[in-house]
């Protein structure tokens, strides 16, 4: 690709081209914008390099060789990336002319590759920094064959029709607006209704849990942050300070320090451990505006947030519960399939070894106590304790990162929290820091694209739309609509002077599961006419059956 790009825009400068799981890229330098329309020129070129079927030669050159062969190709990327390289020898390959900076290795020759397509055109900062250069970044996919490619190009359309972003803005679910901010989320009335559902069943399942319920302030001194760590080890991900009276305050990127001031509010005992607390909170972190992703990746965002407060000898139990609640809650709405991994101590943490020796091997004892599948990822803990990270799988298979867990040694310590033990002594608590779903932002989003938007009953904003064949049935329908919305079923109402088919194609774009349609022969019979979303007519039933029929799916959670 690189090749050919330099062919066609000659004065292009080349800076970084590797491979990542889902494909490949390269970045360019030039004064020409490219465009989707650009794509397929290049990929024209791109075959007339795989038809030359030229060979790729590897070539180790001294630094300074390949600093001087760059800089004659006024190729400044190359030469800045030549001089981070620690070895004193590099390599390059070189195919019919064209030459690149490349660790390799390579296919014998250009006419091995098979099949590929260039996907898309996106800026990127040089080396990831907003204070460099944008670069313009081409996207592409490369396989053995062109069935397999035509299965991944299949495949991305799957994507795309079920990206959250779009169905949000069809199904009228949530928006974000530049007037109020980036990464800032306005919730519709359709997507309240489901969050709303989402917190109540957050809430019972908590309570049933033995978790008790807080909810704490926005923002804090500054000071707080100082002692939990965050302003050493994660302030560029916090905003910056207002001053409130003379004094630095913070806005929250975290909740842990407030529910740690609500468990230092008493004098606590051995016999209240473990004392499991828990908040829907909403916090704010300052995400660069380049990664921000629709829901996925904002600026405010509502933690499903708990700290667990516990002896040494109640850790691995605790870890357990949390297991075992995190999976019945995955599996509620409709994720079967996830990969569980075990994050070690990155390089910058607080604490000492010992303490995240005693972490680490609580995690890794639960795991293996449930026979759960993990792999180790290594220094992707948080800086103040290790943690366990279970991604799902969605519906297409892709992976989310939704639950963590993690132990912390490190914040009782610098809180100063204890609690008397059975010998009348102070002992320090470990804290457990977990969130199930994550953040309900970002839950929902996954939730989006894992039903194409198409959410199961007991989580659909409107879970039966009463369409009405004329205007004559509008009294009736409005009886049946008020009697299924006093049962607590979330009904429309469609009376609009339309012809039944318009209202039918309605329903089914916002993908409301069922339809009550009423005609003369409904309000005869004193019944209802029962449709899914899929077409399947279920036919006449009262509108008691109905209420009973949509309850009983309701409370299973299918």
């Amino acid at each position: 690709m690189a090749h050919a790009v330099k062919e066609l825009f000659p004065q292009t400068k080349l800076a970084i081209g590797p491979a990542i799981p889902d494909g490949f890229y390269y970045d360019f330098d030039s004064d020409y914008t490219f465009s989707q329309e650009d794509l397929p020129l290049i990929e024209k070129k791109m075959k007339e390099i795989i038809k030359n079927d030229a060979p790729f030669i590897r070539k180790e050159l001294l630094r300074e060789e390949a600093v001087k062969l760059f800089q004659g190709y006024g190729e400044s990327y190359k030469v800045e990336l030549i001089h981070d390289i620690p070895d004193d020898t590099v390599t390059v390959y070189e195919e019919n002319g064209f030459i690149d900076l490349c660790r390799g290795p390579h296919l014998d020759s250009t006419g091995k590759v098979k099949a590929f397509k260039l996907l898309s055109v996106a800026g990127a900062y040089w080396r990831g920094d907003e204070k460099n250069k944008m670069l313009q970044r081409i996207y592409g996919v490369s396989f053995s064959t062109k069935d397999e490619l035509k299965k991944h190009l299949d495949f991305l359309e799957e994507v795309k029709k079920r990206d959250h972003r779009r169905l949000g803005k069809e199904l009228d679910l949530f928006s974000m607006n530049d007037d109020i901010g980036a990464g800032l989320v306005l919730w519709h009335p359709r997507g309240a209704s489901i969050r709303r559902v989402i917190e109540n069943f957050w809430l019972e399942e908590h309570h049933k849990a033995g978790y008790q319920v807080l909810y704490t302030p926005h923002i804090a001194k500054l000071d707080l942050w100082r002692k939990t760590g965050h302003v050493d080890f994660y302030r560029d991900n916090m905003y910056s300070p207002m001053e409130i009276e003379g004094l630095e305050y913070e806005i929250k990127p975290m909740n842990c320090p407030f529910h740690v001031s609500i468990y230092k509010s008493h004098l606590r005992s051995y016999r209240d451990l473990p004392l499991r607390y828990a908040e829907l909170g909403t916090v704010y972190r300052y995400e660069r505006s380049g990664v921000l992703h629709g829901l996925l990746r904002v600026r405010g965002f509502t933690q499903d947030d708990a700290h667990i407060f516990c002896m040494d000898d109640q850790i691995e139990d605790e870890i357990l519960r949390v297991l075992d609640f995190t999976l019945f809650i995955l599996k509620t709405f409709g994720f079967e399939h996830y990969d569980i991994y075990l994050s070690t101590r990155p390089e910058k943490y607080v604490g000492t070894e010992d303490g995240w020796k005693r972490a680490t091997g609580a995690l890794e004892s639960a795991l293996l106590h449930k026979k759960l599948d993990f792999s180790v990822d290594p220094g992707e803990g948080v800086f103040y304790g290790p943690k366990i990270d279970i991604k799902v799988r969605d519906s297409l298979g892709r992976q989310w990162q939704c639950s963590t867990i993690q132990v912390d040694f490190n914040v009782p310590e610098r809180l100063d929290i204890t609690y008397r033990g059975k010998d009348s002594k102070d002992q320090r608590p470990i804290m457990i820091h977990r969130a199930l779903m994550g953040s309900l932002e970002r839950f929902f989003g996954i939730l989006i694209e894992h039903y194409a938007g198409a959410f199961p009953l007991w989580l659909s904003p409107v879970q039966i739309s009463i369409l009405t064949i004329s205007e004559r049935h509008v009294e009736y329908s409005r009886k049946i609509f008020n009697y299924l919305r006093n049962d607590g079923i979330r009904a429309d109402i469609d009376e609009e002077n339309e012809k039944i088919g318009y209202k039918i194609r309605k329903s089914t774009v916002f993908k409301t599961p069922y339809m009550c349609i009423i005609g003369d022969q409904e309000m005869q019979n004193n019944t209802v006419n029962i449709r899914r979303r899929d077409g399947e007519n279920l036919g006449e039933m009262s509108v008691e059956e109905l209420a009973a029929f949509l309850k009983d799916e309701i409370a299973k959670r299918r």
